[in-house]
């Protein structure tokens, strides 16, 4: 008879670390590349008005990712290099606690511009502060995938 555990093990979508890097990467590129997709395509028609404004959200985007994203993704870029399985579950490129904070954000993101208590023109500011360090992280994420060896041997 087969065990649950067996089952599950069979049934877990598994991949090597060094693909889960890039799995990371990916989400990272889309969430961060949607973002600015978004905060552009509103401000775009008038986007030479605006230089000032984006120019702050680049500023910001930027602090963003060196004060608290560079230190989020070199995180996860660890843990992952440090799972004791050479094959993880796919979607263990994040913690139980940033899927929750993801999904937060995502909540919050949707709530904001469904309900028009944030212009969009203002949110369209914010999505583009929050897409850079989103896709900023993601250079790591593929840099380490890419450099994969060089990436463990760091760690020891």
């Amino acid at each position: 008879m087969i065990s649950q555990n067996t089952i599950l093990n069979i049934l877990k979508p598994a991949i090597p670390k060094r693909y889960l890097l890039f799995v990371a990467a990916f989400v990272w590129t889309f969430a961060g590349g949607m973002l600015l997709f978004r905060g552009f395509s509103v401000i775009y028609p008038n986007i030479s008005d605006q230089l000032w404004e984006v120019s702050a959200c680049l500023v910001g985007g930027v602090l963003f990712y060196l004060f608290m994203f560079s230190k989020i993704s070199a995180k996860h870029v660890k843990r992952i290099l440090n799972i004791q399985i050479e094959k993880p579950c796919l979607f263990s490129f994040f913690n139980v606690r940033s899927y929750i904070m993801m999904a937060s954000m995502i909540t919050l993101g949707i709530t904001l511009r469904k309900t028009g208590l944030v212009p969009l023109e203002y949110l369209s500011y914010l999505y583009i502060t929050m897409g850079i360090p989103l896709s900023l992280s993601a250079i790591r994420f593929y840099y380490n995938g890419i450099n994969y060896s060089k990436s463990l041997e760091k760690l020891q």
